[in-house]
C-alpha cells in the first residue's frame, strides 16, 4: 500500500536556513550563498516519522529535499531554468519512492503554480495552497478571539482579494463579520469577487491600500515583491494574517506598532509523535500548512495533484479542511516574522493595544466635554 510522500523546501534566509543542515558553509557571505544556489545539486535534507491517523491509525513516511535556490534567485532567473530545479528535486522524490510531492514555499508560487512541474514528473504533485486558505481563515479567527475582537462587530479586509487565495479566503470570512472590505488592484475582478462573497454584510471594494485604515482584521495574499502594508495603515489593535511570500508587511509594523498581532498563517498541529529530522524553525510537531497538505493526502491515501495552478476553489478548501480534520490535524500557534509566537507575546501585543484603545477614549471623553 502506498505510504510514502516527500515535500520540497529551500532557503529563505540564505545563511540562516543553509547554516542549519550545512554550519560550515552557512559561515559564507550571502550573497555567495545566493549566487552559488544556482550550482547545487538537490539535497536530501530528513527522514519524516512518526506521522500517524487519530482516526483509523494509518501511518505515512515521508522526506524533506531541498531544492538549492534562494527565493532572490527564483524571481530573478527566468522561469525554465527554475522549473528545471525544481523538477530535478521531484524526481530524486521518484527515486526514492515517493508517492506524492508537496511543493513548498517559492516553489509553490513560481510561474504556473505547480502545473509545469506536475506534468514533468510521474508522481501527484500539490502546492499545498489549500489548506494554506483553510488554515489562514481559522487562525484569523482564533487570533480574533484571542484579541478580544468579536467577529461580527469587526471589519475585515482582504489585500489580494482578486488572487485565488485571496478570493477563497473572501468567500469564507464575509459570513462571519460585519463588514468586508476587498483591496485589488482590478475593480472589474473586484466586483466579481464580491458578487461570490455571498453575505449578510456589506462588502466594499477598493484599489487602494489606504482603506485599510478601518479593519480590525486583515488576511494579506498579494503577488507584490516589496512589503506594501507600513505602520500607518493600520488601526490600532488590528490582526494582521500575511500569507503572501515575500511577505507583505512591513518590518517597520513589528518595530513600530507593538499593538498589532502579525502572524504569518497558522501552524498546523500534525497528529502523531512525528519526527520531521530537521529543525525548519518550527517547534515539534508543527509543520507549515503546504506540508500538512501533502501529509494529509497520503493519509487519506488520497494519491492525486490535488491543488496545483491559479485556480482554487471553495470546495477544494472545504474538502482538505474535511480531510486534515479527520485525521487529527489542528491549528497549533501563530509564527510572526519567520518565529513562532508565544502566548506572552500575543497577551502582550493585547495589552498595549487596550492601553491605546483606553487613551484615545479617555482623549475623546475630554473632547467631548470641551464642548458640552
Amino acid at each position: 500500500m502506498k505510504n510514502t510522500f516527500a515535500f520540497i523546501i529551500h532557503p529563505i534566509d540564505p545563511k540562516r536556513d543553509v547554516s542549519r543542515k550545512f554550519p560550515t558553509l552557512g559561515k559564507l557571505p550571502a550573497w555567495l550563498i545566493d549566487y552559488l544556489s544556482l550550482f547545487f545539486p538537490p539535497v536530501f535534507i530528513s527522514d519524516i516519522k512518526g506521522i500517524q491517523s487519530k482516526e483509523n491509525g494509518r501511518k505515512v513516511n515521508g522526506w524533506f529535499l531541498a531544492c538549492p535556490l534562494t527565493p532572490k534567485r527564483m524571481m530573478s532567473l527566468p522561469p525554465s531554468i527554475v522549473y528545471r530545479k525544481i523538477i530535478q528535486t521531484g524526481r530524486y522524490a521518484e527515486r526514492l519512492g515517493a508517492d506524492i510531492l508537496g511543493l513548498g514555499a517559492f516553489t509553490s508560487v513560481v510561474g504556473d503554480g505547480g502545473i509545469t512541474i506536475s506534468k514533468n514528473l510521474n508522481i501527484p504533485v500539490t502546492t499545498g495552497d489549500s489548506y494554506t486558505i483553510a488554515l489562514a481563515v481559522q487562525a484569523i479567527h482564533e487570533a480574533a478571539e484571542r484579541m478580544d475582537i468579536p467577529l461580527r462587530g469587526a471589519t475585515a479586509a482582504i489585500i489580494g482579494a482578486t488572487g485565488a487565495i485571496g478570493a477563497v479566503c473572501s468567500q469564507l470570512l464575509a459570513p462571519d463579520v460585519k463588514e468586508l472590505v476587498l483591496v485589488g488592484r482590478r475593480q472589474e475582478k473586484l466586483n466579481e469577487v464580491a458578487q461570490k462573497s455571498k453575505s449578510h454584510a456589506p462588502i466594499r471594494t477598493s484599489t487602494e491600500i489606504s482603506d485599510i485604515r478601518s479593519a480590525d482584521l486583515i488576511i494579506t495574499v498579494t503577488s507584490a515583491i516589496d512589503a506594501i502594508i507600513e505602520p500607518e495603515h493600520l488601526k490600532p489593535g488590528a490582526v494582521v494574517c500575511d500569507v503572501a511570500r515575500p511577505r507583505d508587511i512591513s518590518q517597520e509594523v513589528a518595530e513600530k506598532r507593538p499593538d498589532i498581532l502579525v502572524i504569518e498563517g497558522g501552524m498546523a498541529k500534525v497528529p502523531g509523535n512525528v519526527d520531521f529530522g530537521f529543525n525548519f524553525g518550527f517547534p515539534p510537531q508543527m509543520a507549515y500548512a503546504c506540508m500538512a497538505e501533502t501529509i494529509a493526502l497520503a493519509l487519506e491515501n488520497r494519491y492525486e495533484s490535488f491543488t496545483l495552478g491559479k485556480d482554487i476553489s471553495l470546495s477544494q478548501v472545504q474538502t482538505i479542511d474535511t480531510i486534515a480534520k479527520r485525521h487529527g490535524f489542528e491549528l497549533g500557534g501563530f509564527r510572526s516574522f519567520e518565529r513562532a509566537i508565544t502566548d506572552q507575546e500575543v497577551a502582550l501585543v493585547k495589552t498595549h493595544s487596550q492601553s491605546i484603545k483606553n487613551n484615545h477614549s479617555q482623549s475623546s471623553l475630554r473632547v467631548e466635554n470641551i464642548y458640552t
